[in-house]
């Protein structure tokens, strides 16, 4: 539905998405660029002045649920999604709505985790959205997926329900699918062995993050969620490859080049579906990522090889490491019938949410959570459509309090350097720029600025509501902006 005229703008090009560095006024993709950095190089708030910020507008969506949006901003327009598949374009100088659209969704849809959508990708003069049942729909923008080239590139949720997981590519221009990597290897290809029977008809492996690609090398990687049944591995015998996994996959054909699997036949719902942060240490071409399983990793990008993997949070599901490096999971662990405490709880030490790198401090850093759960299986038969756990899991309360944090990491080693303490587990994405600063949020409704070199507390708003998305900046007529989204509101601030 059209709102308002949309103001000129050029075409999209996979040129300007390759070198968005050079527009630091836009947001062209979900993590603001191909590196899963999510930095921004503007810095006209900075140190000296964040304090000053105040709000300028805000957007209210008027929908229930969690709104987890990175929106994108192109030659001052704003583009988010939000509850239950809208899609929505702004004036991103007074947020005036353009136009706006919804999906309309069965009314039986089960989603496992909120009617949500964490974001959309954009090329050419069309916007792509992937929605809660299983469609991806190109809109034209004038009225979270990953462009790459002429391609859309997108995964699939519902690792909760007995899916087969696979990532696919569809031509931007025709919508037709051009390849579908199956996440989940079938009858004679390499990793079948790692299931037991029939388990990989049903074996989850969901990509329910957008990935990351070097356009230098040219391999995209794409990260992997839980095997199925997520919290009990009797029935699936073996690693369960891919899921839990980074894969290096070429962009052209769907093809892998190699994987690392983090944690090998979970019983613990430790997905890996953080963003695969890509970082460049002199010679070495590096991939960072805070696992939700507890474990910090850096790896070669170019091999697979893993370098180092060590505890940013408290782990107890592993005490050892194999001859590679690699966290092997404690038989004592799984879960029983009476119940297993373990560190991480299911809900990871760290989840969906964004982190950044930024390039100026050379720091990583992510959203930890400090909560324990206890593991109880639940024996529970596979039924297509509903939620397919095999256990239960409850806050273990003998390792309370649970609290979060905003860690920055030394990526060369995976050592703390600050933190800043959340009085409760925060779902809250963080920002970078270059202003020396990066911007979080928390459960208790805080957007917060912070130092980025030391972690010190320089201004915070009170947005009213629980921060669940993962912030970005963007400026307009030289004046920078700061966007996240909490409650059912997108909020923008900047300096008066």
């Amino acid at each position: 539905m059209s709102l308002l005229a949309p103001q000129a703008s050029a075409q999209v090009t996979f040129e300007r998405l390759l070198n968005s560095s050079k527009e630091p006024q836009n947001w062209m993709m979900y993590s603001g660029d191909y590196a899963g950095h999510r930095f921004s190089a503007l810095d006209q708030i900075n140190t000296s002045n964040a304090a000053s910020l105040v709000p300028k507008w805000a957007y209210q969506t008027m929908a229930g649920g969690k709104f987890e949006t990175t929106p994108l901003v192109v030659d001052g327009i704003l583009y988010g999604t939000g509850q239950d598949d809208r899609v929505f374009a702004l004036d991103a100088r007074s947020g005036r709505p353009i136009w706006q659209y919804q999906q309309a969704l069965p009314v039986d849809i089960r989603p496992c985790c909120g009617r949500v959508n964490r974001g959309l990708a954009i090329l050419g003069d069309k916007v792509f959205v992937a929605t809660l049942d299983a469609h991806v729909i190109a809109l034209d923008r004038k009225m979270a997926p990953l462009v790459i080239k002429n391609l859309v590139i997108v995964g699939v949720s519902g690792g909760e329900y007995g899916i087969r997981g696979f990532i696919d590519a569809y031509d931007a221009a025709t919508g037709e699918r051009k390849w579908r990597f199956n996440t989940i290897p079938g009858p004679g290809e390499p990793g079948h062995e790692t299931w037991e029977g029939d388990s990989w008809k049903i074996g989850g492996s969901p990509a329910w993050i957008t990935g990351t690609y070097d356009p230098a090398t040219n391999p995209t990687f794409w990260t992997t969620g839980n095997p199925s049944p997520s919290n009990r591995g009797e029935g699936r015998a073996g690693d369960n490859l891919y899921s839990n996994s980074l894969l290096a996959l070429d962009p052209d054909t769907g093809k892998l080049k190699w994987h690392f699997q983090f944690t090998r036949h979970d019983e613990h719902d430790y997905d890996a579906t953080q963003v695969p942060v890509m970082i460049d240490d002199g010679d070495r071409e590096l991939i960072a990522q805070a696992n939700r399983n507890g474990f910090f990793y850096l790896i070669d990008r170019s091999t697979g090889k893993l370098l180092f993997a060590t505890p940013y949070g408290r782990v107890t599901w592993s005490d050892s490491k194999d001859a590679n490096g690699v966290p092997v999971a404690r038989k004592e662990a799984s879960p029983t019938l009476e119940g297993v405490p373990v560190c991480p709880g299911a809900l990871g030490a760290t989840n969906w949410m964004s982190p950044t790198y930024d390039p100026r401090t050379k720091l990583f850093y992510v959203t930890a959570r400090e909560q324990c759960d206890i593991f109880a299986t639940a024996p529970q038969p596979y039924d297509a459509g509903h939620a397919y756990y095999g256990s239960a899991y409850f806050p273990n309360d003998e390792a309370q309090p649970f609290w979060g944090a905003l860690r920055a990491l030394d990526p060369a080693t995976g050592k703390l350097k600050w933190e800043w303490k959340h009085t409760s587990p925060s779902w809250a994405g963080v920002l970078s720029t270059a202003g020396g600063l990066v911007f979080t949020g928390d459960a208790e409704g805080n957007f917060i600025a912070l130092e980025a070199a030391s972690g010190k507390a320089l201004w915070h708003f009170e947005c009213g509501a629980s921060v669940f998305s993962s912030p970005m900046s963007f400026a307009i007529d030289g004046k920078q902006y700061v966007a996240v989204a909490a409650g059912s509101a997108l909020f923008t601030f900047a300096l008066p």
